[in-house]
């Protein structure tokens, strides 16, 4: 039910359990804002055996120039810490914060404070290796 309700998403495409296992999902997220909206960026979604009572983990497998999204796709996403979580959270709300982190970056949600720092002090030139790295890394945006 919550897989079908993610599908149906536009944030989202091609949502589906990888390998044939349903407490791990992939698929695609398309940002609306510059400088990730001119494509496409994979994210995996791996629930617990214990889950709605604990949260699941989002990473982005994508290479992605953001103050929080480390090198190995961790994402700082405080909706899904144990401090956080609600058991009545559902997927797609994981997700719609997981974009919406994206089309916003947040320097106060850093994993990386390099690229935390570049973006307070100098926007243009965060902006300008985002969209580089988008361009590089990204997959194209599905019609």
């Amino acid at each position: 039910q919550e897989l079908e309700e993610v599908r149906c998403w536009e944030g989202a495409r091609d949502v589906r359990p990888l390998d044939g296992n349903v407490r791990r999902w992939g698929g695609l997220l398309l940002p609306n804002n510059p400088p990730y909206n001119t494509g496409a960026f994979r994210f995996e979604l791996t629930f617990s055996p214990n889950h709605p009572l604990e949260p699941p983990r989002a990473t982005l497998p994508t290479p992605l120039y953001h103050p929080s999204v480390d090198p190995e796709g961790r994402v700082c996403q405080p909706l899904t810490t144990h401090v956080h979580w609600e058991h009545t959270t559902r997927a797609i709300q994981v997700l719609q914060d997981l974009l919406l982190q994206l089309d916003s970056p947040d320097p106060r949600r850093v994993l990386r404070p390099d690229v935390a720092r570049q973006l307070q002090e100098r926007p243009e030139e965060f902006r300008r290796r985002a969209e580089e790295h988008t361009r590089l890394h990204a997959e194209p945006r599905p019609d």
